[in-house]
């Protein structure tokens, strides 16, 4: 439900202004003045502010500099007499949306608020499309014909309209978020925002503001109200990605979400109420973080009512020539060559590869080998070197000898191998090796003079 602030030292004008808006359906609070009205402003987010321009002591400009202040998003509509339009306008220039002379007809005021208020939602939604630039198309990003897969694809389809939490879990790279995205993109909430936040990427103070908002002065750096996730997710689906690194303080705060559906901003006053369905994901095994007191029990049963599990890409082998098909015509697109499969023994190196990194490492090094592509068919060599660069070996227990080594030594004749071999497949162009590397060219030449590598010409 839209939120609407009518400020207006008449009674009359501010009881017939309610009556008909909570007729057609909004929230509205009321102010008798000014001041009131930015006390009110500093307590709560409205969609749009109705208030009269000439008033005593505290006057609509001095609301409207407030809401702006405050809630920079929150739409503002003057209503004024007829002597005062050029007033109006001067509210307009500073950021008010439109005005309105008295007397007015009600059927005009309901199109301009209903105006105002689609703005305010095409800014939200233009806001969300910047944030999330996602394919609505619900399985197009997902490949997959292993049985495993098929029976996550039945899994998405049987759950994607009913209210139900969902708990995906699956090793890091498995495309957890891609299956949040299709269950969204298949229920009747696909109309509605899909907005995504990655829980272990902010500290705890900051994902708590992220979450649900703050209002202006609550911590330093508070300069304006903000609405949190949970409100611009209203009406949609919240995908909590990390939630395993979530804090108990944070965890509490998530429970009281699911169960009552309100939540309070911090620093705020009042309850917000919202219809967020959540779509969690996780790498971590949450039934033993709860045993070990790291994630809460009832949160955790509340998050697991659809449990949905990813198997990681060495468990569905499979896939990895669709996948790596699939990579190869998307990044062959996107660079504008002409690399159009892969050779069978390429593919066997593919498919012997352990894929600790999942379908996301793959991806890596599809990009990669396209990236440096000699022609139209990827070869074993092109493969292997990339395989190579993108997870170098690492010492085993019977690389140790009984006496030690000296680890500096060891790490430092790795470090300078690799740079030699991304020298070699780069025919010695140095920002195409140390792109190979993701080193920028002035950490690849401090390595070249760390190591005192020189190219030898015949």
């Amino acid at each position: 439900m839209e939120k609407i602030l009518i400020v207006d030292d008449e009674r009359s004008m501010r009881d017939v202004l309610s009556i008909m808006l909570k007729r057609v359906g909004y929230g509205v609070t009321a102010a008798s003045n000014g001041e009131e009205a930015i006390a009110q402003i500093g307590k709560e987010i409205f969609d749009l502010v109705i208030t009269d321009l000439k008033m005593p002591k505290v006057s609509g400009l001095d609301v409207l500099k407030a809401v702006k202040e405050s809630s920079p998003d929150t739409v503002v509509l003057m209503v004024t007499a007829f002597a005062s339009t050029e007033s109006a306008v001067e509210a307009m220039k500073q950021g008010a949306y439109d005005y309105l002379a008295k007397p007015f007809q009600v059927d005009e005021l309901q199109l301009i608020v209903r105006n105002a208020l689609e703005k305010r939602r095409l800014s939200t939604e233009n806001t969300l499309l910047k944030r999330e630039i996602a394919s609505r198309s619900s399985f197009a990003e997902i490949i997959g014909q292993s049985e495993v897969m098929r029976k996550v694809f039945d899994v998405i389809r049987k759950v994607a309209d009913t209210r139900s939490n969902v708990l995906i879990c699956g090793e890091s790279g498995t495309g957890k978020e891609l299956i949040a995205r299709a269950i969204h993109f298949n229920s009747s909430r696909s109309r509605m925002p899909f907005v995504t936040v990655n829980c272990s990427a902010l500290p705890e103070p900051l994902l708590e503001s992220e979450l649900f908002g703050h209002m202006k002065g609550s911590f330093t750096g508070a300069v304006s109200n903000k609405a949190g996730l949970f409100e611009v997710a209203n009406g949609g689906s919240l995908f909590l990605d990390e939630i395993g690194e979530t804090s108990l303080a944070i965890q509490v705060k998530l429970l009281r979400v699911i169960q009552e559906r309100e939540f309070r901003r911090v620093g705020g006053t009042s309850d917000v109420k919202v219809d967020v369905r959540i779509i969690a994901a996780t790498n971590k095994d949450l039934s033993k973080a709860v045993a070990e007191g790291a994630f809460r029990e009832d949160l955790y049963y509340r998050l697991d009512v659809i449990p949905i599990h990813l198997p990681p890409l060495r468990m569905r082998a499979g896939d990895i020539p669709l996948l790596a098909q699939h990579f190869l015509e998307k990044f062959s697109r996107e660079s504008g060559t002409t690399v159009r499969s892969l050779s069978p023994e390429a593919m066997r190196l593919l498919l012997a590869h352990e894929w600790r990194g999942n379908v996301r490492e793959l991806e890596n090094v599809i990009e990669r080998v396209v990236a440096f592509a000699g022609g139209p068919v990827i070869a074993e060599d092109d493969i292997r070197d990339c395989l190579h660069l993108a997870t170098p070996a690492k010492p085993t227990p019977t690389d140790l000898p009984e006496d030690g080594l000296d680890l500096e030594a060891y790490i430092d004749g790795l470090e300078k191998d690799l740079l030699l071999r991304a020298l070699e497949r780069a025919r010695w162009v140095k920002k195409k090796a140390a792109r190979l590397l993701r080193l920028n060219t002035r950490s690849f030449r401090y390595r070249l003079e760390k190591y005192a590598i020189k190219r030898n010409r015949p």
